[in-house]
This record gives C-alpha cells, sequence and structure tokens, in this order.
C-alpha cells in the first residue's frame, strides 16, 4: 500500500490558500518527485467568503484527488475550524491561527496554536504573507516535504520581487512549528 496525505488548508478568500496549495503541491511534484493533486473551493466573493485548498501527496497513484480523511487541517478561521473538522483523521494535525480561531477544539488529534496572522503583520510586516507562514508551519510541524523543495516552489511561483519577503515569512512560520 502506497504512502498518501492529504491536506486542507482552510480561510477565507484573499488569504492566499489557494497559492499556498498549489507551492505544496509543486513542492513535491517537482523537487520531490511524488505524486501530487490541489483543488480548490470557495464562496462567491472573491475576497472574504469560505476558501479552501486541497492537497493530496502520494508515492503512488492518486486515483481519487478529493480529500475526505485529513492528515492536516489548517484553519485561519473560527468558520473553517467548525465547518471541516469533522474531516480530521484522530491521529491528525489541526494548526489554528490562534487570533482568529479562538474556540480551538480538543480531540484526539494533534493540536498547534500559532499566531500566523500576527508572525505575518508584525514580524514579516505585511499581513498577505499569512499563506507562506502558514506553509511554514506546517512544513516545520509536520516534516512531510523538505524545506529546499518548498522554498523552490515558492521562488518559482510567488510575484517578481516579493521572493525574499516570502522566504522571510516561511521560514517564520518554520520557527514558530518549533517553538
Amino acid at each position: 500500500m502506497s504512502w498518501r496525505y492529504e491536506a486542507r488548508l482552510s480561510g477565507s478568500g484573499g488569504q492566499g490558500l489557494i497559492l499556498a496549495g498549489k507551492i505544496l503541491a509543486e513542492a513535491a511534484a517537482i523537487y520531490e518527485d511524488k505524486n501530487a493533486t490541489q483543488s480548490q473551493s470557495y464562496g462567491p466573493e472573491a475576497r472574504g467568503g469560505a476558501s479552501r485548498s486541497e492537497v493530496i501527496l502520494s508515492d503512488g497513484d492518486i486515483d481519487f484527488p478529493k480529500a475526505t480523511r485529513l492528515d492536516l487541517l489548517l484553519c485561519l478561521t473560527q468558520e473553517a475550524c467548525d465547518k471541516y473538522l469533522a474531516d480530521l483523521k484522530p491521529t491528525g494535525l489541526l494548526i489554528a491561527d490562534n487570533r482568529y480561531v479562538r474556540n480551538i477544539p480538543t480531540g484526539e488529534f494533534k493540536i498547534v496554536p500559532v499566531g500566523i496572522s500576527d508572525i505575518a503583520e508584525n514580524d514579516v510586516g505585511r499581513a498577505v504573507t499569512a499563506n507562506m507562514v502558514a506553509l511554514g508551519v506546517i512544513i516545520g510541524a509536520t516534516g512531510v516535504l523538505k524545506p529546499e523543495s518548498v522554498e523552490k516552489a515558492i521562488t518559482a511561483r510567488v510575484p517578481r520581487g516579493s521572493e525574499e519577503l516570502n522566504l522571510k515569512a516561511f521560514r517564520l512560520g518554520m520557527a514558530a512549528a518549533h517553538a
């Protein structure tokens, strides 16, 4: 049986979760020779509505590209946490932005509460980098991919001229996962 890892990055539109999911999938597929799929869903509002990005990583074929039993759930809003928590495996990992997810649930799953938005605003200096901070927390907390692979994917995917800022956000997120 092949290894399969299901992740859902959830929050609201405008938080950059679609881009973060694409970077995660590209890091796996391009730089680590894994199979990966990325799908997305967001509300009718371009910004502010519910948003999610699902990434499936595998060393075998991915016959069903939908995440159903999550190994990882990232929540940047309380609404996302409330809506998607039931899909998290009992052995899974919940990463919650503790600024916006105030009612962090308990369960058998592991919980990593991190001030993702606070790090983006206060340490990076740009709120829009919360998605890269979140990616750093994911990699730091799970080790599911090599940090170098994700850094290469970030550099290739983010707007030109913003590479260093996004890499800084990613690295601060990794550090926060280990704190």
